[in-house]
């Protein structure tokens, strides 16, 4: 199911006006996958790392610098 969410968020990002942008505001990957929860995407941080392969010790870039996003 969050395997689901995850992909569901990555078309969102692309066809709603305005989500990729803010959710790319978020200052890590906690914030991040909180801000998603509050637009209805439904999966914890390591839902969304397991989904995405990120590993948030390995991730050095800005989260709006994550692929798809």
């Amino acid at each position: 199911m969050a395997q689901q969410e995850v992909a569901r968020l990555f078309r969102g990002a692309q066809s709603i006006p305005g989500l990729r942008d803010k959710l790319s505001a978020a200052r890590d990957l906690e914030h991040f996958v909180q801000m998603a929860q509050e637009y209805g995407y439904q999966f914890t941080l390591e839902e969304w790392q397991k989904a995405t392969g990120f590993a948030v010790e390995e991730l050095k870039c800005e989260v709006s610098e994550i692929p798809g996003i």
